[in-house]
């Protein structure tokens, strides 16, 4: 088997909190630089941008995995992550029909750009994508994992929008195998605080708004192929792959 380099956790231009340049290739660029084997395009309550990252990825020796950063009823924040472009549209589907009929106000929040492959801009989606859905974190582990996708709960120690401050516990029977720990933190540390962590995959990605957040490799998957399902036998520790975080 042979490690490699995954930060699972970047936003685009799509999101309204990150920078206009989060296009295609400035973010594959950044992660040729940085040595990065796996990224996964995860914005907020939205998949609009993953078709051009795919596109993009053909000139890249990078697997997209195409993602989407839920924010939960329960303001939960979760990482759902789907192998092709049919999984990840049929979830955005699901969820634009729990996002409130929000205006993006751009002149707070940011631009929610749509763009091509080329980086050049389609339109702006007018829908504002930081909300909370009105589907509860449970709902979105169950209805994700029917359509073949896996979820990991974001920055689960941070002291908001994280599953232990906001819903006080993991659930027993959550459905999840792995979890996120913030970028700047240690794993130590964070397993000191919340001991349960040890029964799951921790993973610890950049959560990149900017291009510069992309530099760090902390998480290594030691996998046969680069491939999604390769990638979800690693999170579920299943047949010797697994994932190995370095800092």
């Amino acid at each position: 088997m042979k490690k490699y380099a995954a930060d699972l956790h970047i936003h685009t231009c799509l999101s309204p909190c990150s920078d206009n340049d989060m296009t295609p290739a400035n973010i594959l660029n950044m992660a040729k630089l940085a040595g990065l084997d796996m990224v996964g395009i995860t914005d907020h309550n939205s998949a609009e941008n993953i078709k051009a990252f795919l596109e993009a990825a053909h000139d890249y020796d990078i697997l997209v995995i195409p993602g989407m950063e839920v924010n939960t009823r329960e303001e939960v924040h979760v990482l759902c992550y789907f192998q092709d472009m049919d999984g990840i549209m049929e979830w955005q589907e699901v969820i634009y029909k729990h996002l409130p009929p929000i205006k993006n106000n751009k002149d707070i929040f940011g631009d929610q750009l749509v763009v091509d492959f080329m980086g050049g801009v389609i339109r702006e989606e007018e829908r504002f994508l930081l909300s909370a859905v009105d589907l509860s974190f449970d709902e979105i582990v169950k209805q994700v994992t029917n359509l073949g996708g896996i979820c990991i709960p974001s920055h689960i120690d941070r002291p908001h929008n994280s599953l232990i401050y906001n819903l006080g516990l993991i659930p027993e029977d959550a459905g999840i195998c792995a979890v996120e720990i913030s970028k700047n933190t240690l794993y130590e540390e964070v397993i000191k605080e919340i001991p349960v962590l040890k029964e799951f995959t921790v993973i610890q990605s950049s959560d990149a708004h900017s291009l510069g957040e992309i530099l760090d490799r902390r998480t290594y998957f030691l996998l046969e192929d680069l491939t999604f399902k390769e990638f979800t036998l690693a999170l579920k520790r299943i047949k010797g792959r697994k994932v190995i975080l370095e800092i």
